[in-house]
């Protein structure tokens, strides 16, 4: 039997998390083998504070739009290599840096890891990810620091209120009312909310509870935001 591919954005601040938590990925690596038999996964590795604190100082002095995002990539790729070398040799040994490159690891292996595949002007690693997931035909499960999508960032505000279900559309005019910024906090990117929309892409957003990955992956009922 064929295995369904899942494409999964893991934000870069649980890769890299300004507060160690070196136990956090470990536990991650041996949620995703314990699916190896059902699922093939691809993982578009978030560049978080990394790739901020890049694009911050860069800010200071005189560099383009497009360097400030080149500098975002090159955070998610390192990363993606960090990431490659956690998961050892049930991972792919080579950096894709394009979708051809993805499928063909894929080919043999299970699981295939990246970072932003290419430069896409007011775009983050979240666009690549949903691109991936509209080339494989597959879920896309957004893995973050808050439980889903709310109604303001629950970060900052307190009173925000959970949305568990959202239509494409209108999550797609949430996402494009806000303006794009280098290293935004917004849960996915403004290009990533069109295509998942103009694909009908199903999208998940959960926290960082694997407990409640698993619950998704077995299809049980999971708390997180669901796009459709």
């Amino acid at each position: 039997m064929k295995k369904e591919v899942i494409v999964m954005s893991l934000g870069g601040s649980l890769i890299a998390p300004e507060k160690r938590n070196p136990s956090y990925l470990n536990k991650f690596k041996e949620t995703i083998q314990k699916f190896y038999k059902k699922y093939k996964f691809v993982i578009v590795c978030g560049g978080g504070s990394i790739a901020r604190n890049y694009i911050e100082t860069l800010k200071k002095g005189k560099v383009t739009e497009k360097e400030l995002s080149l500098a975002g990539i090159e955070a998610t790729r390192m990363n993606a290599r960090f990431l490659m070398q956690l998961f050892g040799k049930i991972a792919n040994d080579t950096l894709p840096l394009d979708m051809l490159h993805v499928k063909t690891n894929l080919r043999k292996n299970n699981l295939v890891i990246c970072g932003a595949l290419r430069y896409t002007p007011h775009a983050t690693s979240d666009t690549t990810a949903a691109k991936l997931a509209h080339y494989f035909k597959s879920p896309f499960i957004n893995i973050t620091n808050v439980k889903g999508l709310y109604t303001s960032n629950p970060l900052i505000n307190k009173n925000a209120k959970f949305i568990p279900k959202i239509s494409a559309e209108e999550f797609e005019k949430k996402a494009l009312s806000l303006k794009y910024k280098h290293g935004q906090h917004f849960i996915l990117d403004q290009k990533s909310s069109v295509l998942i929309r103009k694909f009908k892409i199903k999208t998940y957003i959960i926290g960082p509870s694997l407990s409640n990955l698993r619950k998704l992956l077995q299809g049980k009922k999971f708390v997180g935001t669901v796009i459709q």
